[in-house]
């Protein structure tokens, strides 16, 4: 004898912060898994009310009355279906993170998350207090068990669903993106259901959070840790998953398993989606961003346009005496290609009359990196200035390489609203922007292959100040990802002098890092939440 249940995933691109407009979204969807797909039950991500991570908008008093407001109104209209529904539970002086299985005016079980996580981009244990016990609904019969996020992650909680009577497990999470961690998430299942035999269905939320990306990826594994269904990522959605009970045995039924993604194009995707939800939750009516001839600013308008459209974005080329015909000539044959308004600014007569204000103060000095950042300056001042007139917000094109060392420049190219590369090393830029021509032909081959220059001064190249990027990338990420001394480092096989001068313009720079525009975490380290150095330090590297 057999009986199907049917839950929905919810696999939904919630806003932090809109607790009225994510209580409307959750009944619009129940209604929709009840009516549409004839589901007996809708999970909703981690932390649905408020969305994820809420941050200190959890001590606000109007936040709290939001929540007590949206879950009565959840708990009142949610009809004809269970549904599982993160929130913020204020009780006992404490928050928790918590779930509410809903039906018919009726909360059949309230669940608090009992590991809160406190280590990368995660900071749990400053809002929330950990849960102690474990409980079970009935679905059709079928005893179920929640759990939140890094309670999977841990093998207690579901060691103790398992021994309360539990058949099956569903997981609702708030799993922030990085390069490849689906792959440790999967494994991270297989290993729970390796210890308590149970199947596991695991939702994750969508969209983009300031620095954060949470890429969807929702799978089901049965009960021999084999994925038997797995969500297309970077996409919303309301997906079915169908559970047989065959004599007591529960068995989810083979469903779609989208392929997982190349690294390149899993990257492109959560940058696009990144920049989009950025500006689309802010509310700009389009971006501004200076395109200088180079890989890193065709890469960026190529993501603006991807994530916005052509119409909404504009690119501004502003030359000095030092921009090469080739940077002119394929910058504007880039965005004509890509159909975006673009205007030539030169920067020639700015830089000129900075230069006679302080030619007194200057008296007797040689040129130097001065003169190169007075021209970035201009540069920012022109399109903070576009920005302000038209509303549009400044997207930097600072990559993780030039962020690392400080080969920026201040209130200059590093200006701006948000940095959507600031995350991709130099050599990861050239991997995309290869992959994004390989969809159609946007950045010129050109731009590719010419040597990189900030173009400053006369035939200046990165390698004048900079080892090349493939010895720089592969030091920043065993120091930045792996936390390698310089002995260690050089013990890979690099000179310890360039590692020492590496490190050391690491740590040198970490002010500029403090001022520079939020950009969207793609790597298992990235500056900003997951980074946290001090800025005065009499650290010496070794």
């Amino acid at each position: 004898m057999s009986t199907t249940v049917r839950i929905a995933l919810a696999q939904l691109n919630i806003p932090v912060g809109d607790v009225n407009g994510n209580t409307a979204r959750v009944i619009q969807t129940a209604e929709d898994a009840r009516d549409r797909l004839s589901a007996d039950l809708v999970m909703f991500p981690e932390l649905t009310l408020t969305g994820y991570p809420p941050e200190d908008l959890l001590f606000h008093a109007g936040v709290r009355q939001q929540v007590a407001e949206g879950l009565l109104r959840l708990s009142q209209e949610i009809t004809g279906i269970t549904a599982i529904v993160g929130y913020p539970e204020y009780a006992d002086q404490a928050i928790y993170n918590a779930c509410a299985v809903l039906r018919d005016g009726e909360m059949l079980l309230n669940y608090r998350k009992r590991e809160l996580p406190n280590y990368k981009v995660f900071d749990e244990k400053r809002y929330f207090k950990a849960g102690t016990t474990t409980g079970l609904f009935n679905l059709k019969g079928i005893r179920v068990a929640t759990l939140i996020c890094e309670d999977i992650w841990q093998p207690t909680p579901a060691l103790a669903a398992k021994a309360a009577g539990a058949q099956l497990i569903l997981v609702i999470n708030g799993s922030p993106y990085s390069l490849n961690y689906q792959q440790r998430r999967e494994a991270v299942v297989r290993e729970r259901i390796a210890e308590v035999g149970l199947p596991v269905v695991y939702l994750n939320l969508l969209g983009g959070q300031d620095e954060l990306l949470f890429d969807g990826n929702s799978f089901v594994m049965n009960a021999r840790g084999e994925v038997v269904q797995r969500m297309p990522p970077f996409q919303e959605g309301l997906y079915p998953v169908d559970i047989e009970v065959i004599d007591g045995a529960i068995e989810p039924r083979l469903g779609h398993i989208e392929p997982p993604y190349t690294e390149e194009a899993s990257v492109y995707s959560a940058l696009v989606l990144g920049v989009r939800d950025y500006v689309e939750k802010h509310g700009f009516p389009g971006v501004v961003i200076g395109l200088s001839g180079g890989i890193d600013s065709a890469l960026t308008l190529a993501i603006a346009v991807d994530a916005i459209g052509a119409q909404r974005v504009h690119a501004v080329m502003m030359p000095s005496q030092y921009t090469s015909q080739l940077s002119l000539d394929e910058a504007a044959a880039q965005a004509h290609q890509m159909g975006v308004r673009y205007d030539v600014i030169s920067i020639s007569g700015m830089f000129e009359s900075v230069q006679t204000a302080l030619k007194d103060v200057f008296a007797g000095a040689k040129p130097d990196a001065t003169e190169e950042n007075i021209q970035a300056r201009c540069r920012g001042i022109l399109l903070m200035a576009i920005s302000n007139k038209q509303g549009k917000m400044v997207l930097t094109t600072g990559n993780k390489s030039e962020m690392s060392v400080g080969y920026a420049t201040l209130y200059g190219d590093m200006a701006g609203g948000f940095a959507p590369i600031k995350d991709c090393s130099k050599l990861l830029v050239y991997r995309l922007a290869r992959y994004r021509n390989s969809q159609s032909m946007v950045i010129p081959q050109k731009v590719i292959d010419r040597p990189p220059s900030a173009e400053l001064r006369p035939d200046q190249k990165d390698t004048d100040s900079l080892p090349p990027y493939e010895v720089l990338d592969a030091i920043l990420e065993l120091f930045i990802e792996s936390d390698l001394s310089v002995e260690e480092i050089a013990a890979r096989g690099y000179d310890r002098v360039v590692v020492g001068r590496v490190l050391q313009m690491v740590k040198r720079n970490e002010y500029k890092r403090r001022q520079a525009p939020p950009g969207i975490r793609v790597s298992n380290r990235a500056f900003g939440r997951d980074w946290r150095y001090p800025i005065t330090s009499g650290y010496k590297s070794q």
